[in-house]
């Protein structure tokens, strides 16, 4: 399984807008300097930010604001809003399994609860981290420059 850059972007997002809140406007053009992408690419993941709930999207030069505090803000908060599939399971099932073969009549019954418990424990880990820890790591780096 691989999390696509989305996430990553996003997280940046958030960072750069707490980083340089009420020292720069953050416009997606702004943001796509920093992060080294397509400012469509940016917008698109705000929008899908914004409709979770984390920010908030002025149109035009007026950027971003983040709606709640940081430490409110997990790694699965983020996951969930800007992975296509993150209401999905993580492990997507083939779906028509033999059920005339002993294998394929039981795959299901072998593998759902291990899965199912990956599955909880991936999120639970998300969930344990927040962005003012991203963002902690940022000013602790940025003392150490």
């Amino acid at each position: 399984m691989q999390i696509s850059t989305k996430f990553t972007i996003a997280v940046h997002i958030l960072m750069a807008a707490k980083f340089f809140e009420g020292k720069q406007k953050i416009t997606s053009q702004f943001l796509a300097g920093s992060i080294g992408s397509n400012p469509v690419i940016i917008r698109n993941i705000m929008l899908q930010l914004q409709e979770a709930g984390i920010i908030e999207v002025k149109r035009g030069p007026g950027g971003i604001t983040i709606d709640r505090p940081l430490s409110e803000i997990t790694y699965l908060d983020i996951y969930k809003a800007v992975e296509t599939k993150s209401g999905d399971d993580l492990f997507r099932f083939h779906e028509n399994p033999n059920q005339m073969c002993p294998v394929g009549k039981n795959i299901h019954k072998a593998l759902d609860a291990s899965l199912n418990q990956i599955q909880s424990a991936f999120e639970a880990d998300l969930a344990s981290h927040t962005m003012q820890d991203v963002y902690d790591n940022i000013e602790a780096a940025q003392e150490a420059d």
